[in-house]
């Protein structure tokens, strides 16, 4: 840690990357000098460039720094404030801040970067400042603009900052959102953008019905076009302040052959005809505001006299565009805290933090801020007081492999603590239950269970960790999403599969009965409940019978008609096809997965991951009842949220929290770094996802733990994975590696392999040391949990395995050719059942219909496969 300090203490301020050296204040983020959606005031200068950082800048250099005539030691204190007993040296608010803290506290004038790393308290440090401004009389509350991206970001800000200044947070009128504070400008001049002040504020429901009605009215098919990925387009455009008039040429024919560009006009034509705006327009709105009126910019360009902007490193381009406008100063527009027309910004963010790319956050923004603020202050914040020395180790090694930064080593004064602990298993099952045994022993320790968290990169991993957790009695919680089993698309798909297995189950059918769309509306629902009620009948018997009468027009119809005869047909083939196959089948044929692969918007692709991940689960179960039971009991578990329970979530949702004890599972090669972040955004891509590890790991306060599963099954076949290219970027020093004994890697006796997690209470023969706990593996809640759980699943398997044998025998006969030592008897002399025009199934050519009947020999045209000749003990009847 000591050479780590070192070299972090003597490092200069980094230069930024040559790419944007071209630019000369102009705009960026893609835009060439031809393209910008308009013209920005040049940027303000001021020769030289201070720079504070970890690199032992103390207070007073800080203050020589920045420059101004009123600093808390050189001030002379008023009547009043002697008279209140405030200090005449250092004021209270600014003890116990290091001496990096204070420098960006105190630096009042002109532009200020602060590069604040993770833990290294940058909210305190915004706050302070907010407070120092009012204490120096630099200006008001309502003098001051504080943005933040989230509310509870806003209250907290607005609650220290009551604190420390005893009130005086309930003046400031602009501390929120940017999206709060863009539609409180907009309300007071809608008039000039063509609105009324009491416009409405549409939300995601209304936009897209809205984009619905006028993708209709342009003739486009909205289901080869479907108005979510018209959404997306148009949110990608306006986060970029793209007005329709500036979409680039190429860029519209994302949308239907090269209309994109039109139906956004058309779109926004819409929403002034309606006085409304969506949220993208908050902005949007506001820059072509200050564009086309000058004066109105110029007004709160003399209002705020100071900006702060807390995680600069996400905003997007309209954004930056909305920021920059306000932080031009004029001349000589008498402004009190002035500096001959250096703006006094202050910008807190994070460059290694930058992981929301994808809904387009520009990590660009931070990286060219002394160029768009030349002579702008470049503050460090290094000293971390969250993680123990190895883990800000392990994660500053890892983020210096990243091009694209402005450079910073994260260190502490504290102990150096465990090192970063990484493990490979053999697969994703072995991997959650190495996890949650270590938990336990967590638990054991007195770790809490609100102190520990599994942060995983992609929601499907958390299908396995759910049940692992769920049949060890580990209690735990979802953050920033619902539970796997609660996820919209899973809950569809149980719906399906549990219908065909039980057609009475009303509540299951209503809920798949339009999805996907079937033209069986609120109207054709209605008919059924009253059909059902007057024949006393499950609803799915009152829909079969529907479905039989002219009570339904016609497309309505053919919906209900071919949806219950695809039921009946998938509960034909419950005996004879396995239920992974099945449920693949009911998903394909029932229209489910294909209406995910035309949903465009950013959630589509990880719900078909988590489709696919509950298909690979099931090959865990011997039949489609015994899978459907478990997950009964799973959804079964209380849900209350008293007491201790672990955390469990995503990377993404995972930023600004902190734990004790961090489990980092899935670092593999196209899971971390996710393959498609690399095919879409190739280094650029593989740079945020290095920059998401880094949050991760730096999660952690006191441990964390790295793995990584050496296969991982899909659809009942395992695959090979290969460890990320991260593991091996982390630093030999700072990390301890838990070496399989076999090159296998997994925790099975028949390979003779250790358990990377340690050695398990549940390992035979294996007990515990008088200061390791317990003494037998018996004595602990999670193993007579265990044993209670596998008791039950024993006895249900026993009492149903003459019938599965049986079942399998009886479809092994139906299935098994006929052979004469070995080979194959095809004779035209044979009979066969079949007749030309049927439709048949083979186990490695699928579906196909009978052309032509020889004997026993079946020539077939295969939907996927051409024609072929096959003998007929090989195919059934479909």
């Amino acid at each position: 840690m000591a050479q780590n300090r070192n070299s972090a203490r003597a490092q200069p301020a980094t230069p930024m990357p040559q790419s944007g050296d071209d630019f000369d204040g102009g705009l960026h983020n893609g835009f060439d000098d031809g393209d910008v959606p308009f013209d920005l005031p040049a940027a303000p200068g001021r020769a030289g460039a201070a720079v504070a950082s970890g690199s032992g800048t103390g207070f007073e250099a800080a203050t020589a720094a920045a420059s101004g005539p009123s600093l808390p030691i050189a001030r002379k204190p008023t009547i009043s404030e002697r008279a209140r007993g405030l200090s005449a040296h250092v004021p209270s608010y600014l003890e116990g801040l290091n001496p990096e803290q204070k420098a960006a506290v105190v630096a009042l004038d002109g532009p200020v970067l602060v590069l604040a790393g993770a833990g290294t308290g940058k909210t305190r440090v915004l706050t302070t400042r907010i407070a120092h401004i009012m204490a120096e009389r630099r200006a008001t509350g309502h003098q001051i603009l504080a943005v933040t991206f989230t509310n509870k970001a806003a209250r907290e800000m607005k609650e220290r900052i009551g604190a420390l200044t005893g009130g005086a947070a309930e003046g400031m009128a602009w501390l929120g959102t940017f999206h709060a504070i863009g539609v409180k400008i907009l309300r007071r001049h809608a008039e000039l953008v063509g609105l009324k002040s009491g416009f409405t504020i549409l939300d995601t429901d209304d936009q897209l019905r809205l984009m619905k009605q006028v993708i209709e009215a342009a003739g486009i098919d909205k289901d080869r076009w479907p108005a979510r990925q018209l959404a997306s387009l148009i949110d990608s455009w306006k986060n970029r302040a793209l007005t329709p008039d500036k979409v680039p040429a190429n860029e519209g024919y994302a949308f239907a052959g090269g209309k994109g560009q039109a139906l956004y006009a058309a779109y926004q034509g819409r929403l002034k005809d309606l006085n409304a705006c969506d949220f993208g327009d908050l902005l949007v709105e506001n820059i072509r505001l200050f564009r086309e009126h000058p004066d109105v910019l110029a007004d709160y360009q003399r209002r705020f006299r100071y900006i702060l902007v807390d995680e600069y490193q996400d905003t997007n381009v309209a954004q930056y565009l909305w920021l920059r406008l306000l932080a031009q100063r004029r001349q000589g527009d008498g402004g009190m805290g002035d500096s001959e027309g250096v703006a006094n910004i202050c910008c807190v963010g994070d460059d290694d933090q930058s992981i929301y790319g994808w809904r387009g956050a520009e990590v660009d923004n931070i990286l060219r801020f002394d160029k768009d603020f030349p002579g702008a202050t470049v503050i460090r914040l290094e000293r971390n007081y969250r993680s123990t020395g190895h883990i800000l180790a392990t994660a500053s090694a890892l983020i210096a492999h990243n091009t694209g930064r402005l450079g910073k080593t994260l260190f502490t004064d504290d102990a150096p603590g465990e090192k970063v602990s990484v493990a490979g298993v053999w697969d994703d099952e072995e991997e959650a239950r190495g996890i949650t045994d270590a938990i336990e022993t967590e638990r054991r320790e007195g770790t809490s269970l609100n102190e520990i968290a599994i942060l995983v990169r992609a929601s499907f991993q958390m299908r396995a960790l759910e049940d692992r957790l769920v049949t060890t009695g580990l209690p735990y919680r979802v953050i920033g999403g619902p539970k796997f089993y609660e996820r919209q698309e899973i809950k569809d798909a149980i719906a399906y599969l549990d219908v065909t297995m039980n057609p009475a189950n009303d509540l299951k059918f209503e809920r798949i009965l339009n999805v996907p769309k079937r033209g069986l509306g609120d109207g054709a629902l209605k008919k059924m409940h009253d059909l059902q009620r007057d024949r006393s009948v499950p609803l799915y018997a009152a829909a079969r019978e529907l479905a039989q009468s002219e009570d339904l027009p016609g497309k309505a119809r053919r919906g209900l008609s071919d949806l219950m005869a695809s039921f009946e047909r998938w509960r034909g083939h419950v005996a004879t096809m396995s239920h992974t196959e099945l449920a693949e089948l009911i998903l394909d044929e029932s229209g489910y997965t294909a209406m995910w692969q035309a949903d465009k918007s950013p959630q589509a692709q990880s719900r078909l991951e988590n489709l696919k991940e509950l298909v690979r689960f099931m090959h865990d179960f011997e039949n489609l009842s015994g899978f459907l039971e478990h997950v009964s009991l799973v959804m079964d578990v209380e849900a209350a949220d008293d007491g201790e329970r672990v955390s469990l979530m995503t990377l993404h949702a995972a930023k600004g929290l902190e734990f004790d004890v961090v489990f980092l599972p899935g670092f593999e090669e196209g899971l971390f770094p996710h393959q498609r972040s690399l095919d879409e955004s190739g280094n650029e891509g593989l740079e945020e996802e290095r920059r998401l590890a880094y949050v991760g790991i730096t999660r952690a306060k006191k441990r964390a733990r790295i793995s990584f599963a050496q296969n991982r099954r899909n659809r009942g076949l395992y695959q090979a994975a290969l460890p990320s290219r991260f593991v091996d970027e982390l630093p030999e020093d700072h990390v301890e590696v838990q070496e399989a004994k076999s090159p296998f890697g997994g925790a099975y006796r028949n390979f003779a392999m250790a358990n990377p997690f340690g050695r398990s209470r549940f390992d035979d023969g294996e007990e515990r040391s008088a200061s390791g706990g317990f003494q037998s593996r018996h004595e602990t809640p999670g193993w007579k949990r265990a044993m209670t759980k596998t008791a039950t699943d024993q006895a249900f398997s026993t009492t149903n395995r003459d019938a599965r044998a049986k079942s399998a025998r009886d479809a092994a006969a139906r299935r098994q050719p006929v052979t004469i030592e070995g080979q194959l008897v095809a004779s035209t002399e044979a009979r066969s059942i079949y007749k030309t025009g049927e439709r048949v199934f083979h186990d490695k050519f699928g579906y196909g219909a009978i052309v032509a009947v020889e004997g026993n020999k079946l020539t077939i045209d295969f939907e996927k496969s051409g024609r072929k000749h096959v003998v007929d003990s090989f195919v059934e009847r479909h």
